[in-house]
């Protein structure tokens, strides 16, 4: 059987990485499988008292927030599986999910990547995941199958082939990841998805398997609205596309954000009283007039996120 590496990031919510974890050891009977828990940095250090009450699992400490990538990264340069599963800390397992996930690597070799359905934890009949539309370069914009309809089971035919993993849960095939492993330039938001870029490119195909289902409490690190996830939405929508473009497309989705894009937004902030958004906004684009595409600079004081 093909060992199995589980790597979560956790910052500044250790009692959302132990529900995590204890749902793990609740639901699951996959062997060969080792947990990993990289913590980024989070104000308290919570290893030493992890270390005591989960002694089966691999805990390392960041001293430095190193953002969604960096974490996870840390994790794949300590892992030993075949098959890398990325959870983010705030999901919750269910039964059989990693036999599932592990089965469809496992019988379509041609698969890098595979993501399970993803319902809401606060509302579990709830999708927020069923498989990606494919993206439109012009614009930058894909939909998500299924998000906020009832789960009644309508898109379960749609296992196979999908857009993109979802970052909150995707298995990825050791050999499908490049020795830099996840993109980490872009800090939070577009890392999976210029990953499945790099993965397609290699050769491999993205799956979304509707059998395995996973639960996720959506944006208890960052909230819904923050000038943080503004910031780096903004930032690296635009980042994604000149990465994964031509010029001649990428000088088109240039034209649509500055003509289209910036003025919606700005009328959106002053209509939901967040006026100083807009400065935040001109920061991303202004950004990406001045750095190159495999900058490692944010533009952001990361190390100052609470």
């Amino acid at each position: 059987m093909k060992s199995v590496s589980v790597i979560t990031v956790n910052f500044n919510n250790s009692y959302v990485t132990e529900a995590l974890l204890n749902s793990i050891f609740k639901t699951n009977n996959y062997t060969p499988l080792e947990i990993i828990v990289v913590d980024n940095g989070s104000k308290t250090d919570p290893v030493p008292l992890w270390k005591g009450k989960y002694p089966g699992v691999k805990f390392i400490r960041s001293e430095l927030n190193l953002g969604f990538a960096g974490g996870n990264n840390l994790g794949i340069d300590a892992s030993n599986g075949d098959y890398l599963f990325f959870a983010n800390n705030d999901t919750e397992f269910t039964t059989n999910l990693v036999d599932l996930l592990v089965a469809t690597l496992d019988e379509h070799p041609e698969v890098g990547v595979v993501s399970p359905k993803i319902l809401y934890f606060d509302h579990p009949e709830m999708l927020q995941y069923a498989g990606f539309t494919k993206m439109n370069y012009y614009t930058a914009r894909n939909k998500c199958i299924g998000q906020f309809e009832k789960d009644n089971g309508q898109y379960d035919y749609l296992t196979g082939e999908t857009g993109y993993a979802h970052g909150a849960a995707m298995m990825v095939r050791r050999e499908a990841i490049s020795k830099e492993g996840m993109p980490d330039i872009y800090f939070l938001y577009y890392e999976e998805m210029d990953w499945c870029e790099q993965i397609k490119r290699a050769g491999y195909k993205i799956w979304v398997n509707m059998q395995a289902k996973i639960y996720h409490k959506e944006s208890v690190s960052v909230g819904t609205k923050s000038a943080l996830k503004e910031y780096f939405m903004n930032r690296n929508r635009i980042l994604f596309i000149r990465r994964n473009c031509s010029f001649s497309k990428t000088m088109i989705f240039w034209a649509y954000f500055i003509l289209a894009v910036v003025p919606r937004n700005i009328i959106n902030y002053i209509k939901e009283g967040h006026r100083s958004f807009i400065a935040v906004l001109f920061r991303a684009v202004i950004w990406n007039m001045t750095n190159g595409i495999n900058s490692k600079k944010t533009g952001y004081s990361v190390n100052n996120i609470k």
